[in-house]
């Protein structure tokens, strides 16, 4: 029976995405062979500290829970966008834990970034130094001996051997449950990037024009591709891929640009905001313990200089962890929770809870 909200945001894990509801007419995809999705330990980068930190800690406000259960049941990407330090990256982290969703695929954007780069890569120059190692293989004298052709070498000329899945055309696979894709700081991008997505996002699916031209050679046109993440080879029939669960894809942006309607029309929008003194003391209280008072007084602190200038949670959660752990008197603190909490401007920050 349907469940709302499937994402509770108490970061208890558990089967919740088992009762999601069929999704829209509109939004429902048959791509195959069926995927089982891969064990939640099986990419060791996905389980590093700072990323199992990240989703342990995450506190959940009752705007992002409705907002993430309606891209759920939608199938729709979720534009996170917000101030610096909002959590806006760590919000995958907790989905995907809470949800059991398996490893986060990641997909960093840079100014260079295109939708190629998301979907797969592919290698002509191994390729052709693989080809050449046959050849010189193959190229011994009539009659020689095992001695001196030694062992046979893997045949490795193929397409499929220098094609790798990015982590937006692993995320497309058809798995039969949703994967998590972080698409990070969408707003770096080059212009036509959002644009470009669209027709992928919107129709779930994508051709890799390599492996549609090799199909002709293969007699089932089956060819396994590694897949971002855990390297494990995956099917992809004639070069199409399509997926079966729409992936819990999140986008996030600083708000440093605007993006075209249609790709807004295709998205759910989720706006943070700045903490409030309680919504700090709970991201406190679930990275260090029970703020006391000193902490308390760094956090009135923190609200007061941010309405003169951007700071980052994670600036906050530095001064209160030094507070705790060394031995300096309480101006020395003092001092250097000022040196620890400049605006933005002065100093960049990243998102850790």
């Amino acid at each position: 029976m349907p469940l709302w909200p499937v994402y509770t945001g108490t970061n208890a894990p558990h089967d919740g995405i088992e009762r999601l509801p069929p999704p829209p007419p509109w939004r429902a995809f048959d791509g195959g062979p069926l995927l089982d999705p891969p064990d939640a330990t099986a990419d060791r980068s996905a389980v590093s500290p700072d990323r199992v930190h990240r989703a342990e800690t995450y506190r959940a406000t009752e705007d992002t829970v409705q907002l993430v259960n309606a891209a759920l049941y939608l199938r729709r990407p979720l534009l996170v966008t917000g101030p610096p330090g909002t959590g806006k990256s760590s919000l995958v982290y907790a989905v995907a834990r809470e949800l059991r969703l398996g490893p986060v695929l990641r997909w960093n954007i840079t100014s260079r970034s295109t939708l190629h780069d998301g979907l797969y890569s592919y290698d002509p120059l191994s390729r052709l130094y693989a080809a050449r190692q046959q050849a010189a293989h193959q190229a011994v004298p009539q009659g020689a001996g095992p001695e001196e052709t030694g062992p046979a070498a893997p045949d490795e000329t193929g397409i499929e051997h220098h094609l790798r899945l990015g982590p937006l055309g692993t995320a497309l696979l058809p798995y039969a449950r949703p994967r998590a894709l972080l698409i990070d700081e969408i707003d770096k991008s080059d212009l036509d990037l959002p644009n470009d997505l669209l027709n992928v996002l919107e129709e779930g699916q994508y051709q890799i024009p390599e492996l549609v031209r090799a199909a002709r050679l293969t007699p089932d046109g089956t060819a396994r591709v590694p897949a971002d993440g855990t390297g494990e080879a995956v099917p992809v029939v004639r070069g199409q891929v399509r997926c079966r669960a729409f992936p819990f894809v999140v986008l996030t942006s600083n708000g440093e640009r605007e993006f075209p309607p249609a790709f807004l029309r295709r998205c759910v929008t989720l706006r943070l905001r700045r903490p409030d003194d309680r919504h700090l003391a709970d991201i406190v209280r679930a990275h260090l313990g029970e703020p006391d008072a000193y902490a308390r007084e760094l956090i009135g602190r923190f609200l007061d200089r941010t309405s003169a200038g951007d700071l980052a949670t994670d600036q906050l959660l530095n001064a209160i962890y030094l507070a705790r752990t060394s031995n300096l008197d309480t101006g020395s603190l003092d001092q250097l929770a000022e040196q620890l909490m400049p605006h933005l401007g002065q100093s960049a920050q990243t998102d850790v809870f």
